[in-house]
């Protein structure tokens, strides 16, 4: 599986981060403990994981594992996400690190710059938009525009702690990476159609994690809507 790190960041043009009426862009960083451009994305991931109209979510992949240090986080359904984006952007390789904001746009993040740039795509509006809200062992998808065809309903579940990480090998051996809001599950719990649903939701597997819901087009295509749940 091709491996590299891009060092340029991405120029792209944007609007203003937050217009009323939608809910939190997501951002999605994909990066692993054996690579040394990493620890910058994030960094800037981390910086924006407070913000309230923010989902915030480091995917730890699988491909650096046998190059001398094994992510301590990693999962093959992670690595799985940024071949579907790559698919997706008709990329035919994949990269670390890779920041993808609302399933629309992709770049490197690096640079506090480029990131920033990365972000203001996050206006983009979400015509669907259901309403979601979280219970007791489920979540409700309110009604909205009906998608051209059923959209995923993913439940991710991440670590907001800081967790500082000894690296013993590899590209960062040595060093003590602070990781936050580290992804630990990736479900896809059902289907939205345009219609009022309601989809069961298992308990977490440590009740320090907290739970996002997205709403996304098959194929890994547009994020139409996400929550914090």
């Amino acid at each position: 599986m091709p491996i590299r790190s891009l060092l340029v960041p991405l120029l792209l043009a944007g609007c203003s981060a937050s217009p009323m009426g939608r809910g939190p862009m997501v951002v999605e960083l994909f990066q692993s403990q054996g690579c040394s451009s990493c620890p910058p994305a994030d960094a800037n991931l981390a910086s924006v994981a407070d913000r309230p109209d923010v989902i915030a979510l480091s995917f730890a992949v699988t491909y650096w594992n046998q190059l001398g240090w094994k992510d301590t986080f990693s999962e093959p359904v992670f690595t799985q996400r940024q071949w579907d984006y790559a698919h997706a952007f008709a990329q035919n390789e994949v990269f670390t690190p890779e920041v993808v904001v609302d399933g629309r746009r992709a770049g490197v993040g690096v640079s506090a710059a480029g990131f920033g740039q990365l972000l203001q795509f996050g206006a983009a509006t979400r015509l669907t938009r259901p309403a979601i809200r979280g219970g007791a062992g489920e979540v409700e998808l309110g009604a909205g525009q009906t998608p051209a065809a059923p959209a995923d309903v993913w439940l991710v579940r991440y670590d907001p702690r800081v967790v500082q990480v000894a690296v013993g090998r590899g590209e960062n051996a040595g060093k003590t990476l602070p990781e936050r809001n580290i992804v630990r599950e990736l479900t896809r719990l059902g289907v939205w159609t345009g219609a009022p649903v309601t989809l069961r939701v298992a308990p977490p597997g440590d009740p320090a994690w907290r739970s996002a819901i997205l709403v996304q087009s098959t194929h890994s295509g547009p994020i139409l809507a996400a929550a914090k749940v």
